[in-house]
């Protein structure tokens, strides 16, 4: 079966594609008919053993998002109450893939915000050292890894953290 669906994807024909493409349910009842209709496709399908096919839209409000494929080893229709219940297991696959595409990018913010952070953090404390260090204020000490990170094209928290680490002298930095 998964070589079926993968045929599908490769080919770019299928009752999976349409459904996606149109949002809609797609029967193929008997694929030996579906020859015109999908000629690549239904003849793969046939070898593979399956000779019906069905694709029911995975969908949350207009936004489709997939299909779930429904394959039938004899020529025939799915009955009513089957097909009920693969479109709610498909809303609910849907829902399961909408939410778990909304944790990931919730972590993937939470993950950048925890980054700038750590990178604030570490410049205020390179701030802090090269203002004493070089008995100068913050806002000048800021200014000087600024423009000493811009002219070597290196991020400023690596600046920070070589200033931190005592691994960038100080008249390096200050020097005009």
């Amino acid at each position: 079966m998964e070589l079926v669906e993968l045929f599908q994807v490769q080919n770019d024909q299928g009752p999976c594609l349409d459904c996606y493409r149109s949002g809609a349910p797609v029967i193929a009842e008997d694929l030996s008919e579906a020859a015109d209709r999908w000629p690549r496709f239904a003849p793969f399908a046939l070898n593979s053993g399956f000779h019906a096919a069905h694709a029911l839209p995975m969908r949350l409000r207009r936004q489709v998002i997939g299909a779930l494929n429904l394959f039938r080893t004899e020529p025939g229709t799915l009955q009513e109450p089957d097909i009920n219940a693969g479109q709610a297991l498909a809303d609910l696959a849907t829902i399961a893939i909408l939410q778990a595409r909304d944790v990931q990018d919730t972590h993937a913010v939470v993950d950048q915000l925890q980054h700038a952070l750590q990178n604030r953090i570490v410049i205020e404390q390179a701030k802090g050292v090269l203002a004493e260090r070089a008995g100068i204020g913050t806002d000048v000490a800021f200014a000087r890894m600024r423009t000493y990170a811009r002219a070597r094209q290196l991020k400023l928290a690596r600046v920070a953290e070589d200033v931190i680490a005592g691994r960038l002298p100080t008249d390096e930095l200050i020097a005009r």
